[in-house]
């Protein structure tokens, strides 16, 4: 089977599952429990292209919910002997759900008062044993060690609770146009590519969270040195690395309030010599969250490519395995 084989087929299948996960993750029985939860908080528990798609969530959530979202350390339950999670949500999004600290991070939040709400992509998990509720990610058998679709299936899981929680959201989501087309500037971002060694990954909002997926994406299968910032915190010393050789990659989400800060960087970084491009969907009335994932399938193609001309197989990173087993 010719590289990245699988990671090309699961590609192809990533805005689908976007749809079919938003329209179906949430049955009406998980619909009224969902429906009854108010909490004062809410933390997600991931890691790696997990905790992207939790961040993305998590901007989406307090904007519709107004009450704080943050990601938790697994460590807090794994290695440590938790926090106080009364009133709170606990939300673990994994594609297996089968790492021994998230299963630990289920039990413990569960434990200290937390109400456990699972996204995941597994049809069942050691997660599950632990979560008062799982919303399926429904992206079917993912075979390239690099998560893709599970990612955009996860997100849309998110959005689908969200929308549980807040009937407008839900109407609002659902009509959506999702229909994508290729990024104007992807031959000119694939050439930057293959001639960087070192890229910074910027966004805001949600858009951070597509930012830190896709920095991680370059790093696990094209063996480039990535970074992801937001376009605020990067202006703050992290942007005299633009006075050698730097490409930078904005993903700009379209939503309103974060324009001026993504103009402001692509400014500042054009002006001390990088190499910019700023990649939108080209799709208008997008949720943010949606607007990233968008954005997560309309650049995973380029990862792909990008990998494969330098040699490397996506499917199969030499260093990695599709179950990260973490404490």
């Amino acid at each position: 089977m010719s590289p990245g084989h699988h990671m090309r087929a699961e590609l192809a299948e990533a805005a689908g599952v976007f749809r079919a996960t938003l329209e179906g993750a949430v049955s009406p029985e998980a619909a009224a429990e969902i429906a009854r939860l108010s909490p004062r908080a809410i933390y997600t528990i991931a890691r790696g292209s997990s905790d992207a798609a939790a961040n993305i969530l998590s901007y989406e959530f307090m904007r519709e919910l107004g009450v704080p979202m943050t990601s938790l350390p697994p460590s807090v339950f794994s290695v440590g002997r938790g926090v106080a999670m009364d009133e709170t949500l606990a939300l673990v999004v994994s594609q297996s759900g089968a790492s021994n600290d998230l299963v630990l991070s289920a039990e413990g939040a569960r434990a200290r008062g937390a109400r456990v709400v699972g996204l995941i992509n597994a049809a069942s998990s050691p997660v599950s044993a632990h979560a008062d509720l799982i919303l399926p990610i429904g992206a079917g058998p993912e075979l390239a060690v690099p998560a893709t679709k599970s990612v955009v299936g996860a997100i849309a899981a998110g959005m689908a609770l969200l929308g549980a929680m807040v009937p407008d959201y839900r109407a609002r989501a659902l009509e959506q146009d999702f229909l994508l087309t290729a990024l104007p500037e992807a031959k000119a971002v694939l050439s930057a590519l293959l001639r960087a060694n070192h890229v910074y990954v910027i966004g805001r909002d949600t858009g951070y969270g597509a930012a830190q997926e896709l920095a991680l994406k370059l790093k696990e299968t094209c063996a480039i040195h990535a970074e992801a910032y937001s376009s605020s915190e990067v202006l703050h010393g992290p942007l005299q690395l633009a006075t050698n050789p730097l490409l930078v990659l904005i993903l700009d989400t379209g939503a309103e309030d974060v324009q001026a800060s993504l103009d402001t960087a692509e400014a500042r970084f054009r002006a001390a010599g990088g190499t910019v491009h700023r990649l939108r969907t080209g799709i208008a009335g997008l949720t943010p969250a949606a607007a990233a994932a968008c954005l997560l399938c309309l650049t995973y193609p380029l990862v792909l490519e990008t990998a494969l001309a330098l040699g490397h197989d996506p499917d199969r990173p030499e260093t990695l395995s599709k179950v990260t087993q973490t404490i």
